[in-house]
């Protein structure tokens, strides 16, 4: 998180994001992106070494054409998607990076109308501007159902996360149960440590096993009262599966 901390700051400077969209397009010296953005050269050094030192811009020497001392150039050193989606009952915010390998290895992995490109650029390491064009269009409009598809996911998990919330605000007296059961939802599978959860929560308020014990007694009367079934089990049992993050 520390480090999609640090993106995020360095993204929320429109100055900056206007470097880095200078830059994604080719490599630039400090003086042209001055001209480029209409900020002073001085400003775009600042912003440059913070960019570097983020990891997401590198510079490098190049001799000048003019015989005087080597020019610094910065170009885009980092690839990424960042995913932010926030609502009620909704907050997502993480860094996905992006696969590595040529077009041929992308291709399993690529949604079926795109494979065509991939095939296209295989063995290449020029296009012509207007087969470049024709395949940027068709990435868009897949792009552009995906985000649709993707839309409607997040607006899915949101309706279940709102339907889970209403549970446990019905349940669930205290803010300390609620943070405890939220936490397990948003796991979304992965396996967590229950007893760590709890302490962290409490910081040390009540007793863990109390409140462990507290926690599965009501999750179990909750899963039975919604699902009209019977859970039985001797007391000393283990919080089952079904009422946490499974391991994968």
């Amino acid at each position: 998180m520390a480090d999609l901390d640090r993106v995020l700051h360095l993204l929320q400077n429109k100055v900056r994001r206007q470097i880095l969209e200078r830059l994604a397009r080719e490599p630039h010296y400090p003086m042209q992106l001055a001209e480029l953005i209409g900020v002073s050269q001085p400003a775009v050094v600042k912003h440059l070494k913070e960019l570097e030192k983020g990891g997401m811009v590198s510079k490098n020497k190049i001799p000048s054409e003019k015989g005087g001392p080597p020019r610094t150039v910065y170009s885009v050193e980092r690839a990424m998607s960042i995913h932010v989606d926030i609502g009620p009952d909704l907050f997502r915010c993480e860094e996905r990076k992006l696969p590595a390998g040529g077009p041929m290895r992308l291709s399993s992995t690529l949604p079926p109308a795109s494979v065509p490109v991939a095939e296209s650029l295989s063995g290449r390491k020029k296009i012509a501007v207007a087969e470049g064009l024709a395949h940027m269009r068709t990435l868009a409009s897949v792009l552009e159902e995906l985000d649709a598809q993707r839309d409607a996911l997040i607006s899915l998990h949101q309706h279940v996360r709102q339907r889970v919330s209403a549970a446990v605000e019905a349940d669930f007296e205290s803010y300390e149960d609620r943070s405890i059961i939220q936490t397990m939802v948003e796991a979304t599978g992965d396996r967590i440590d229950l007893t760590a959860l709890v302490q962290q929560q409490l910081m040390g308020n009540s007793d863990v096993g109390d409140v462990i014990s507290t926690l599965r007694s009501r999750l179990e009367k909750q899963i039975a009262r919604r699902s009209g079934q019977v859970i039985a089990a001797p007391l000393d049992t283990e919080l089952r599966w079904y009422l946490g993050p499974r391991s994968k």
